[in-house]
């Protein structure tokens, strides 16, 4: 090879940046090419980019409503801002913030009195509004939130009653803890930038010694993660983009220094504001877990005098066990009973943190009182399970408890006054939706909704074997009483949003084809108003059949999916070719798998995750296809999950066949992450489809040996397991087109890039037809316009080239 020719071959490798330095695959570097992003047919990009649907807010007082407008997708200029993995987190190096594949950002706000039903817009917003994280002011006649520029994090006030926004500050530190919060009415307590003035730390080109991991013999598993720490270097960028010093600002942006800073990971008034618990990250970091498990120093300051007092480190925990019901050693979850001035509550685990320790209690629950000496508490509460939540009322407090392994969840009311316990008020399988009760409701003091008599209210999914009907109950806490005082009316999904105690609730009413608007309901008298008329984003979809499908598995196991059929199909015609797109879940009872998820009466919402789209292109589309992996007592699901995921997808496609509905010679399959993992799983061991589209997946399970999913043991106590799920373990089995995409910034544990690069290679090697398309700049979920777009071109080539129009029927 020449020189020029030589110098040419280096510049076209260095822009392909889909290679790796493996040898396996940089022996197929002239077989990849770089190329512009595509369009799909003119059907899909009407969708992607039409108007989202407004998100509402409404105050915990009910006299105001948010319409929020989100932007949709982010341009790949906006996706190619800066990112920042470090400790396990992504955050703009500029900004200050976090950055994630759902923004939360907002690019318009308008406001209703709900009384009056004026609805008026904020004078003084800026004219490029990305407005995040909204937070009630405690009278609610104002609120605060975040402004997301390009330059930096800006916290804003809109005042309702003057109808005016104003900005009270920028550089915000938004990239971890509790970025702001109200102390009053008037005053706020923000993280604020610590280091804006100072440089960002320089890496030292000349190394100053090798990188050390050690274990002298201590059990130390750990899952994968990534955008871990890596050194030295990491450590201080950490150290200077996370840290904050909190400040006290009022309305009119005056600042109150408070002389706290740190890596903050939460700090919050006692209930009579006299004391501020605070929690900081400390040393030792780890390169091994994110931050979530590093270090707590604990410290309540007594805001009278501004002393500070050191109460717990809770220790750094990259030593817990592989196990769902794992929790650190000693004191943790520190927070303030909502009930009590300032009464400081922890939990401690009884065996240690080790749910393999064989012992009859799990947790225990613990208060003090200044000065708030951890050992001289207080002991309120033994548990079975391990403690998850505790909510309070006046004269009681409800304790929310489960165990993972056995999905077993208990609400215990205890009497707040005597500490002991009334009754237990609910003890279920937290899998059984059919008996879920529903999330409690707040007042805006973080206390439970309800009354003198023991009321208290709650807002559920209702599951039901018709589908999901949402609903909100009164539930008594002395009498076990429930009472459903709204419920999703039949044809309809009714999300409520907000029930104000006065017999009127707040809903979000949907169909299968009308889109989303607000009603009000008064309960008594049944009558409705309807308080928004948003416009049809998808007209296209108007007459879209849309169907909840019931059939059972060959063992009796009954599943269901959603049928979405194309315009003009009706019974008689031709049948169709066909996407499914499926998610694996696992369950550890046949009742629970069995039961009825979804609703057939749910207006589309078309993220990229979606399959929808293509109904607009012939497809009959079958989504939330039921993929239930059930092991029940000893067995767990995944010791039967590919003859389990066979029998579901068997099932699914026999029904729709039999239906008229289906072509069994033209059928697809699809999924993102778990369900590209099925997908591989079901072309390598079964001949059911005619083609399959991956995205995001893990396929080698031997890369992710310390449990994935909902698999707790690790690979070398399961090792067959592990082996027979890998489909990378199978690719010579995989004939059928495979076309598989990835993000190139993939942040999620375990579905690292090398995932798919691995599998595609070997496919290929095996002479399999394979695709693989890694996306720059996209992570686990792909935000940027031109990124789905092109994934969604590809799809629909894929599945027009080797499902639709495929010639092979063997």
């Amino acid at each position: 090879m020449n020189f020029t020719r030589r110098t040419k071959w280096v510049r076209l490798a260095t822009r392909l940046t889909l290679i790796t330095s493996s040898w396996m695959l940089a022996t197929t570097a002239l077989a990849q090419e770089q190329i512009p992003y595509k369009l799909p047919p003119q059907s899909i990009v009407d969708l992607v980019d039409a108007p989202q649907i407004p998100d509402i807010k409404i105050s915990s007082d009910g006299a105001w409503m948010l319409i929020l407008e989100a932007p949709g997708f982010e341009t790949i200029v906006e996706a190619s801002q800066p990112v920042l993995g470090i400790a396990g987190l992504r955050i703009n190096p500029i900004t200050y913030t976090t950055v994630g594949e759902n923004s939360g950002k907002y690019k318009s706000i308008s406001v209703r009195d709900i009384k009056t039903g004026r609805e008026f817009t904020l004078s003084g917003l800026p004219n490029d509004l990305q407005l995040a994280d909204i937070s009630w002011s405690p009278s609610n006649n104002s609120f605060a939130f975040l402004n997301k520029t390009i330059k930096h994090t800006e916290l804003w006030i809109a005042d309702l009653q003057t109808q005016k926004a104003h900005r009270l500050m920028e550089q915000v530190n938004d990239s971890f803890g509790k970025t702001f919060q109200w102390k009053n009415e008037n005053t706020l307590l923000v993280q604020r930038v610590a280091f804006a003035d100072q440089k960002v730390p320089e890496a030292n080109p000349v190394p100053i010694g090798p990188i050390v991991q050690q274990n002298l013999g201590g059990i130390t598993p750990s899952r994968t993660y990534q955008n871990l720490l890596g050194n030295a270097h990491d450590e201080d960028l950490m150290g200077y983009y996370l840290s904050s010093s909190l400040i006290e600002i009022d309305r009119n942006g005056q600042i109150k220094e408070t002389g706290i800073s740190g890596i903050l990971n939460d700090a919050s008034y006692s209930p009579d504001g006299k004391y501020m618990l605070v929690e900081k990250i400390v040393k030792p970091y780890s390169y091994l877990v994110p931050i979530q498990l590093f270090p707590v120093e604990v410290a309540v300051i007594n805001l009278t005098d501004n002393s500070s007092k050191t109460i717990h480190t809770i220790p750094l925990g990259d030593n817990l066990p592989i196990s769902f019901d794992a929790v650190i050693a000693g004191p943790r979850n520190f927070s303030w009973r909502k009930d009590k001035e300032a009464t400081l509550l922890w939990t401690v685990a009884q065996d240690g943190g080790n749910p393999n320790q064989n012992r009859e209690f799990r947790d225990e629950l613990l208060q003090a009182n200044a000065p708030f000496e951890v050992n001289q508490a207080t002991k309120l509460y033994i548990s079975k399970y391990r403690i998850r939540q505790v909510s309070w009322s006046t004269g009681f407090g409800i304790i929310e408890e489960n165990w993972r392994k056995d999905r077993t969840s208990q609400l215990t009311v205890m009497d707040s006054k005597t500490n002991k316990v009334l009754r237990v008020l609910a003890n279920r399988k937290s899998e059984d939706t059919y008996s879920d009760p529903g999330k409690f409701l707040f007042n805006d003091k973080g206390m439970l909704r309800g009354d003198s008599k023991g009321n208290i209210y709650t807002q559920g999914l209702g599951a039901s074997p018709e589908g999901d009907r949402p609903f909100v109950m009164r539930w008594n806490i002395h009498t076990s009483k429930q009472d459903t005082l709204y419920k999703s009316k039949r044809n309809h999904y009714e999300e409520p949003l907000f029930y104000d105690d006065k017999g009127i609730v707040y809903v979000f009413r949907e169909s299968s084809t009308a889109s989303p608007n607000v009603y009000a309901i008064t309960l008594k008298s049944k009558a409705e108003a309807q308080l928004t008329h948003f416009s049809d984003p998808y007209p296209s979809l108007q007459n879209v059949e849309k169907k909840l499908l019931s059939y059972p598995r060959k063992d009796g196991l009954n599943l269901s999916a959603t049928l979405y059929l194309p315009e003009g199909f009706k019974k008689g015609d031709a049948p169709l070719p066909v996407l499914i797109w499926a998610y694996p879940r696992e369950f550890k009872t046949r009742a629970a798998a069995g039961q009825v998820k979804g609703s057939p009466h749910r207006y589309p919402r078309l993220a990229f995750r979606s399959p929808v789209f293509w109904v607009t292109r012939g497809y009959a589309v079958l989504d939330q296809a039921d993929m239930p992996i059930v092991g029940e007592g000893s067995n767990e699901p995944n010791d039967t999950f590919i003859q389990q995921i066979e029998d579901n997808a068997k099932a699914l496609i026999d029904y729709v066949v039999d239906l008229g509905v289906a072509d069994r010679n033209r059928i697809g399959v699809g999924g993102h992450s778990y369900g590209a993992f099925m997908t591989a799983n079901l072309l390598a061991h079964t001949d059911l489809f005619a083609a399959g589209i991956a995205r995001s997946g893990a396929y080698n399970r031997t890369l992710t040996p310390f449990g994935f999913q909902g698999e707790a043991r690790t690979y070398w106590q399961a090792k067959e397991v592990y082996d027979q799920m890998s489909p990378f373990t199978y690719a010579p089995n995989i004939k059928r087109p495979l076309l598989m995409t990835h993000g190139m910034d993939d942040e999620n544990s375990g579905t690292f890039p090398i995932q798919s690069e691995r599998l595609y290679a070997a496919i290929k090697g095996h002479g399999g037809i394979v695709r693989l398309v890694l996306l720059p700049k996209e992570f686990h979920g792909y935000r940027s316009r031109e990124g789905v777009l092109h994934t969604f071109w590809e799809q629909d080539q894929w599945l027009e080239n080797y499902v639709k129009n495929r010639k092979d029927t063997k």
